[in-house]
């Protein structure tokens, strides 16, 4: 007699899925020391890898292969972030100017407005005088605070080219790990899913160096040509922000335009800003995204908000850049299980035939008659 299958209520279903969808984030918010530098390498890694495979085609040992790709990839690195660094420091020595701009800016934007209003000026001056004081004190008090999270970044940072080269050396015993892993039976489908999970990874990162690079030159010759200083750094700023799918444009163009408030005679160059930065936003959601990012990953916008958020609340500002990539990975591995596809189109941005919902529709009200 063959044993039958247990079949559990709907609520008892929901309820388990619930429990395993807290643990889950639970799990992933207390162990994220550990887990986000282990995601960071191993997408970095699936980026790498046909670099070091070229290597070893040319007859080149495959731990030098590893080295080399990972020396050039720290040179252009440090090239890049020396630049960025040079520019950021000398935006950071102007800095006091800009804030005692901006404040006087703001006092007499209150006096005219206390004005109008018939309040009293002092009392407004002295209420942000108190929550400045209070803004510093708490600063000051976190001081230790800063400092631990600065000491974990730096262990991170060590972390991360050490995992980068662990994978790379061992890619071939994960792989047959998860081969056997699948078992024999589901070996084919489990195969088809890595090699397609390794080869969005690797287009969309690829594609968003580009989608960065190009962003960085439209906004920095904006910039240019409005006469904003540090345009170099704030366009690039604006570029790398822009990864973070809708939160990071509205960042991105809120520097640029207080740099242009304060530094502006007129507040009408803050306008030209916004103005220009919507037209490169629209340009890259129009030419630029579509074809060489977007395409490479069906992500409906809605989810993409969710999960940027969802993101940032377990895993912080790291957890944002990484929320788009890990989802595209969700959505494939829902797409290749077919208890899972309906999550995988709900993740996506394929509409249905507006025709095929109609004759849904007709369907369900000719049944309900």
């Amino acid at each position: 007699m063959k044993d039958e299958e247990l079949k559990l209520p709907f609520y008892a279903k929901a309820t388990i899925f619930i429990i395993g969808f807290f643990a889950l984030f639970a799990v992933l918010y207390l162990a994220k020391s550990i887990i986000v530098p282990i995601v960071f390498a191993v997408i970095i890694a699936i980026v790498l890898h046909p670099v070091v495979n070229f290597f070893v085609r040319l007859k080149i040992n495959r731990i030098i292969a590893i080295a080399i790709t990972m020396l050039l990839t720290f040179l252009v690195i440090f090239a890049f972030g020396s630049v960025l660094i040079s520019q950021a420091t000398r935006f950071s020595e102007s800095w006091p100017i800009f804030v005692q701009k901006f404040t006087s800016i703001i006092n007499e934007t209150i006096s005219d407005g206390a004005d109008y209003y018939n309040k009293d000026p002092q009392k407004i001056h002295d209420w942000i005088t108190k929550a400045t004081g209070d803004i510093i004190n708490t600063s000051t008090s976190s001081i230790g605070h800063t400092i631990m999270i600065i000491g974990n970044a730096l262990v991170v940072l060590f972390l991360i080219p050490f995992y980068i080269f662990m994978i790379l050396f061992y890619q071939p015993i994960l792989l047959e790990f998860i081969r056997r892993l699948s078992g024999s039976s589901y070996e084919s489908r489990v195969k088809e899913i890595v090699i397609q999970i390794k080869t969005v990874i690797q287009r969309y990162l690829v594609g968003l160096v580009i989608e960065a690079a190009i962003m960085s030159a439209l906004n920095t010759i904006a910039l240019l040509v409005l006469g904003i200083q540090y345009a170099f750094i704030l366009g690039i700023l604006a570029a790398l922000l822009n990864v973070i799918p809708y939160i990071g444009g509205i960042i991105a163009v809120a520097m640029p335009m207080m740099v242009a408030l304060v530094t502006k005679s007129t507040p009408l160059y803050a306008l030209y800003v916004l103005i220009a930065y919507y037209i490169i936003q629209l340009i890259d959601n129009h030419y630029i995204s579509p074809y060489i990012v977007a395409s490479k990953v069906k992500i409906n916008a809605l989810f993409s908000v969710i999960v940027v958020l969802v993101g940032n609340a377990i895993w912080g500002i790291p957890g944002m850049f990484l929320a788009v990539p890990v989802l595209a990975i969700v959505k494939l591995i829902c797409d290749h299980i077919e208890p899972l596809k309906p999550i995988g189109f709900l993740l996506g941005d394929t509409m249905p035939p507006l025709l095929k919902i109609e004759l849904i529709i007709k369907k369900i009200k000719i049944k309900s008659k």
